[in-house]
């Protein structure tokens, strides 16, 4: 597989642990980044009538044994033209959103903090000048620098499946639209669309991934705290934090507007 070397400027990624950044967090107030957002339409029948179903295609590695969860087609179409979020990216985040109200009720992640958590990690999967396909992978492979322990990142080793999906035999690196580390991938990688395969290069699956590794814990994210912890859990800086926040409310935002 051909890597990109990702800016950690833009992308923030889960391989830039411990490097130092320590700028003071503003918390998110309780309850924001979910009740304020027009979440209604991500439960409504979908095409179908597949949203809300069981978690078949949603658990661990994939079954590919059923129709997957479909957010409104006409909230995915209205919501994208408010926020610039790419359909198939904006598909993802409601797919997973729905996943993760029937498999992780108590968490309530929004939709509006993975999308955010997918603009810092890769421009919603269109870094480097790729753009997501109808499948939703992205035209180009998107491949983390190597965690060789330099310039200030850990070093992690590359193993087996890490060579499968980075190809580096010697290194890990962060893969896909929101930047799994082959470890993360391993425990929290499921396939959200059914298509039998749990792919971290396929935004559908990695922000299915990417909620499953915030509600780790059963944490609420409707409390402030809960979700800054979990952004930091996902990534440990605050400045990253800050970001996501900030992405966050500007989607909650525009998706409000009429």
């Amino acid at each position: 597989m051909a890597g990109l070397l990702l800016g950690a400027a833009l992308l923030g990624v889960s391989w830039a642990l411990g490097h130092g950044l320590r700028v003071p967090v503003d918390q998110p107030a309780t309850g924001s980044l979910v009740d304020v957002v027009d979440t209604s339409a991500l439960t409504a029948p979908a095409e179908g009538g597949t949203a809300g179903r069981s978690s078949r295609a949603g658990s661990h590695g994939g079954t590919g044994g059923g129709p997957a969860a479909q957010p409104d087609p006409t909230w995915v179409s209205r919501i994208a033209a408010r926020t610039g979020i790419p359909t198939v990216a904006l598909r993802a985040y409601g797919r997973a959103s729905i996943l993760a109200e029937s498999d992780l009720p108590d968490c309530h992640v929004g939709w509006t903090t993975l999308a955010a958590i997918g603009q810092v990690e890769s421009a919603h999967g269109t870094f480097g000048g790729g753009r997501l396909l109808r499948s939703g992978r992205s035209s180009r492979p998107i491949v983390g620098p190597a965690l060789d322990g330099r310039d200030g990142v850990a070093a992690l080793r590359s193993d087996a499946e890490g060579v499968r999906l980075h190809g580096d035999a010697t290194w890990d690196h962060a893969v896909g639209p929101m930047q799994f580390l082959t470890s993360s991938w391993q425990r929290f990688g499921a396939d959200a669309d059914a298509d039998g395969v749990a792919d971290p290069t396929d935004i559908d699956d990695a922000a299915w991934g990417a909620a499953r590794h915030l509600c780790t814990g059963g944490t609420d994210l409707r409390d402030g705290r809960a979700w800054a912890r979990a952004i930091l859990g996902y990534n440990a800086s605050d400045a990253y934090v800050r970001r996501v926040l900030d992405l966050a409310e500007g989607y909650a935002r525009s998706a409000a507007r009429r």
